[in-house]
């Protein structure tokens, strides 16, 4: 997952992904269009280049002009792309379902300094949630590849994460 607080250690976090086995949501919903379009773009080359799936959230236009492997909780009813939805709750699951998600993050399974003071769900819930879904699903919030590891062996597709990628420098 992007993030604007990433700022320039974005590159390293990118370049701790396992090749062919991991993906970006391209995210900083903050930055100006232009400037978010010439990123994305940066990022695209580099997934393509790397074999990393991509994902472009909320712009389906973006997406399709990059070649995205899917659209991250895409604005507008339906698309004609693959997509993935942000859940926090069984309901949110099941929606997902209904219209069709590909792919779900469930979050936050731990508390995380993306939502100070925000209320986890922990592995139970986070279990219960993904089991819903009945399409893949990605643990989000806290994660790190130990605490992903036990939640992939009961059902959990993978993780992501922001400062699991960071190298230990928060902002």
């Amino acid at each position: 997952m992007t993030d604007e607080r990433m700022g320039e250690r974005l590159w390293d976090a990118i370049d701790r992904l396992p090749i062919k086995h991991a993906g970006i949501v391209f995210r900083h919903y903050s930055v100006a269009p232009e400037a978010r379009r010439v990123l994305a773009g940066q990022i695209a080359d580099l997934c393509h280049r790397r074999s990393l799936a991509l994902a472009i959230a909320a712009d389906v236009d973006l997406a399709r002009t990059l070649g995205a492997d899917l659209v991250h909780n895409p604005s507008g009813p339906t698309i004609d792309l693959p997509f993935s939805r942000s859940v926090h709750s069984v309901e949110e699951a099941e929606a997902a379902k209904a219209d069709g998600a590909a792919l779900v993050f469930v979050s936050p399974v731990y508390p995380t300094r993306s939502h100070p003071g925000g209320k986890a769900l922990h592995r139970p819930q986070a279990l219960r949630i993904a089991k819903a879904a009945g399409v893949p699903a990605i643990a989000l919030g806290g994660m790190d590849e130990l605490k992903s590891a036990r939640l992939e062996r009961e059902g959990f597709y993978g993780w992501a994460g922001i400062d699991a990628w960071l190298g230990g420098r928060h902002a």
